[in-house]
């Protein structure tokens, strides 16, 4: 099974009944231990096929449009078009790598609040024109490079929490749509729905309600300018868990019914990106340097700050001008495993985790307890799909991961079931039966 870092072409390594996950990351552990001891990824894409089927029992009613900046590795937007899911847009790069795979403009939706002329005049040229837009300069600069635009008014919603305020926000308010209604009318530019978002870090589900009423009078207010609505964004917000999804359908079904009801001819859609891609994609990263630091240097401790026992400080080779670049502006949603076996009543010391760049801001865990590690040895982040696969810094020479994809063959079996095969929806990719050998008891050398 071999990881792909620029090719379009990739191979998905098959599982058999028996070999799991921690097969294939101790197999792979192994390989770069050996040659170099890079940080790699490994995507197990048939948990998209699962989110999917997920999504599919629980909020049928609502149409994913994937949102490609999330992660745009060729397997997750291959695997999602054959899913039959839309693609929500950023920039001229998404759209293309989108129509390559054959997506229709039709399931294709620019979603960039600030978008370049350049940009619009590409979407308008290949047919893209569902278009997102929250004020008036926007408006006029769709009206000049894209006369068959469709545009969803991006309303804002009421999910600022507590130490978010200062966060940089999109969506007009519902007095100004009143104006961009007027606007439009004004410059020929056609109305065809709302768009609102709802943060994952919101707990409120009364956003939703508000959100949505807020939506049914925009809706109504359009009506009153001549437009014809029949599309409502409910954004993204999603985080993964089948709890959460559960919980905002609870919330939205019955408004759903009472202000866009079946019928109305009112079409719903959503924009998930961390649900699908979150919880398939692991990381593997290697500890560069070490150094031994006193206990009480760690401000804010876990349980042994202060005490007489050594804390250690690590650096990886991976960081926020990497993979984690997501720490910048979110806590991390995943806990660090060690690789390597340790005894159950092996001795715990603070630790912080560095990325390679000797940066400031380059730190990925502030405290966390941890057996001593060595230079040479791993440690293991799930839920790692989302915003860490891209085009890497150039900061400290940092080299991109390799990726490597896996697949059982229950969930391969499931795929034919539902109609994809590699050949007809998935041209770039090419299944092989995996040659994971290693068992878990295995030993690998960590020297540096």
């Amino acid at each position: 099974m071999k990881g792909f870092i620029d090719d379009a072409n990739y191979s998905v390594g098959l599982l058999d009944e028996g070999t799991n996950l921690g097969n294939v990351i101790d197999n792979y552990v192994y390989e770069h231990t050996l040659t170099g001891k890079n940080a790699f990824f490994v995507g197990d894409l048939g948990k998209i096929v699962k989110k999917h089927s997920q999504w599919q029992n629980i909020v049928a009613q609502i149409k994913p449009f994937y949102t490609v900046k999330c992660n745009s590795t060729p397997a997750v937007l291959e695997i999602l078009a054959a899913l039959g899911t839309g693609f929500a847009c950023s920039s001229k790069t998404e759209m293309a790598l989108v129509q390559e795979l054959g997506v229709s403009p039709e399931n294709i939706i620019c979603i960039s609040p600030c978008k370049q002329v350049s940009q619009i005049k590409y979407a308008a040229k290949v047919g893209v024109n569902i278009m997102t837009c929250d004020n008036e300069v926007e408006l006029k600069k769709i009206a000049r490079n894209h006369p068959n635009a469709k545009v969803l008014l991006h309303i804002a919603t009421e999910d600022s929490i507590g130490g978010e305020e200062g966060n940089m926000k999109f969506g007009t308010t519902l007095k100004n749509c009143r104006h961009l209604l007027e606007c439009a009318k004004e410059l020929d530019v056609q109305i065809i729905g709302v768009k609102f978002h709802v943060s994952s870090a919101c707990k409120e589900s009364q956003v939703y309600v508000h959100a949505l009423s807020d939506a049914r009078c925009v809706f109504d207010m359009a009506g009153e300018f001549g437009f014809t609505m029949n599309v409502l964004d409910i954004g993204g917000g999603f985080t993964g868990t089948e709890f959460q999804l559960e919980e905002v359908n609870h919330v939205i079904s019955p408004l759903l019914d009472v202000y866009f009801p079946e019928g109305s001819g009112i079409k719903i859609i959503s924009e998930p990106g961390s649900y699908f891609v979150s919880s398939a994609f692991t990381l593997a990263v290697n500890i560069v340097a070490k150094k031994v630091v006193e206990n009480d240097k760690f401000s804010s401790g876990v349980g042994k700050t202060g005490s007489d026992e050594p804390a250690f400080v690590y650096y990886m080779n991976d960081g926020v001008y990497g993979s984690f670049a997501s720490k910048l502006s979110e806590d991390l949603n995943t806990i660090p495993e060690v690789h390597k076996k340790y005894k159950a009543d092996e001795p715990l010391f603070t630790s912080s985790l560095w990325g390679p760049s000797c940066d400031e801001l380059d730190q990925i865990v502030e405290n966390c307890l941890l057996p001593e590690l060595n230079v040479g040895d791993w440690l293991i982040f799930d839920n790692m799909g989302a915003d860490s696969v891209h085009e890497p810094s150039a900061f400290n020479d940092f080299q991109r991961p390799a990726i490597y994809y896996m697949m059982s063959y229950s969930d391969w079996y499931e795929m034919q079931d539902a109609g994809i095969t590699s050949d007809t929806t998935m041209k770039s990719c090419f299944f092989v039966p995996s040659c994971i050998q290693l068992s878990q008891e295995d030993n690998f050398p960590t020297e540096a």
